[in-house]
């Protein structure tokens, strides 16, 4: 999965988050999910410990109100984000072309996903058409139509569990699914289903 910054970015792009403004950590974290359209959602780990990295540098500072820990950029935090507002530019842009590529990949693999059931099921329908004539239990369609159901629950399952296993690992990696992802899933998933349908009923 192509990640979402560069190393050192994360660092220089948090700071730049609190020179727009205190913020506490969840704030922090669903700034750059919003800003990465949903395909980056850092951890607490991931978070946390670099901002107690530019407390430790004189950066940032923090203060408790209420059960909330909010986080300020100090004066020295806001020099460096001045001086580097050059690099800033570059994550950005870097940033914008990670997140087209890691939605491009999950596309694709939702895609190669639905084209692979696809095939199976026209595997299997080719295979009932042609061991129709020779099935030596033909008098009783029944029990050909429980083995193809039974092909055919084989490879709804697992669709499901590449695309699952798929879509967790990005998630478990600091991913997030961008709606028009899931919208495009359940779209297809939606056309096969109505396809299948149509199949059947004649």
């Amino acid at each position: 999965m192509t990640p979402v910054f560069s190393h050192g970015d994360l660092r220089l792009y948090l700071l730049n988050l609190l020179d727009e403004g205190p913020r506490h950590g969840y704030d922090i974290m669903q700034a750059l999910s919003d800003r990465t359209g949903g395909t980056y959602t850092p951890s607490a780990g991931t978070i946390y410990p670099r901002l107690a990295k530019l407390e430790e540098e004189g950066l940032v500072t923090k203060s408790v109100e209420g059960r909330k820990t909010i986080y300020s950029i100090t004066a020295a935090g806001h020099a460096e984000v001045q001086a580097r507002a050059g690099e800033l530019e570059g994550i950005e842009a870097g940033l914008a072309d990670s997140v087209r590529l890691i939605a491009d990949e999950v596309r694709g693999s939702v895609r190669e996903a639905m084209k692979s059931l696809r095939a199976d099921l026209a595997a299997a329908s080719r295979e009932e058409r042609a061991s129709a004539p020779h099935e030596p239990r033909a008098d009783d369609p029944r029990v050909l139509a429980r083995e193809q159901l039974q092909r055919a629950d084989a490879a709804v399952n697992e669709f499901r569990a590449r695309v699952r296993s798929d879509l967790r690992t990005h998630v478990a990696r600091g991913g997030d699914l961008a709606v028009s992802i899931v919208d495009e899933l359940a779209s297809e998933l939606d056309r096969i289903a109505r396809d299948i349908t149509r199949h059947i009923r004649g």
